[in-house]
């Protein structure tokens, strides 16, 4: 089973065992160690816990990233997600900047990236989308 990088969401159903998704992410840790997620996904998590005081799924996110890659923003990331971000503009299809830096990440990383999102990723030339929720 080859390398993702899992999108926020899909790191969300994760830390509330959404049935489907904690069968294939199962699957997917006999093979890898942990998991792969971008920066952004990082904060977006955290920040959504934060807003709930949510200490204990903290701890478990806490526990997760010990265990998990984290890719960083690098100059390619940034080239990579204004060529998308002006692409998108050109064509009318703006997304959220995070889901932008999101997607740049795991194409400059040559991964496909699990969401459940595949309406706003699909706009996206060349991304490689898998969806553990369905």
């Amino acid at each position: 089973m080859n390398e993702v990088l899992l999108d926020t969401d899909t790191l969300s159903f994760f830390l509330r065992n959404v049935p489907k998704v904690m069968a294939e992410a199962n699957t997917y840790l006999k093979y890898h160690k942990g998991f792969t997620f971008s920066v952004i996904t990082n904060f977006e998590i955290l920040r959504g816990l934060k807003i709930k005081n949510a200490h204990s799924q903290i701890s478990k996110f806490n526990l997760i990233r010990q265990h998990s890659k984290e890719l960083a923003l690098t100059d390619s990331v940034i080239n990579r997600a204004a060529d998308i971000y002006a692409d998108l503009y050109k064509r009318g299809l703006l997304i959220l900047d995070a889901d932008i830096l999101i997607a740049a990440t795991a194409l400059e990383s040559g991964l496909p990236i699990v969401t459940n999102n595949e309406n706003h990723f699909s706009r996206i030339s060349d991304l490689q989308i898998i969806n553990w929720s369905k």
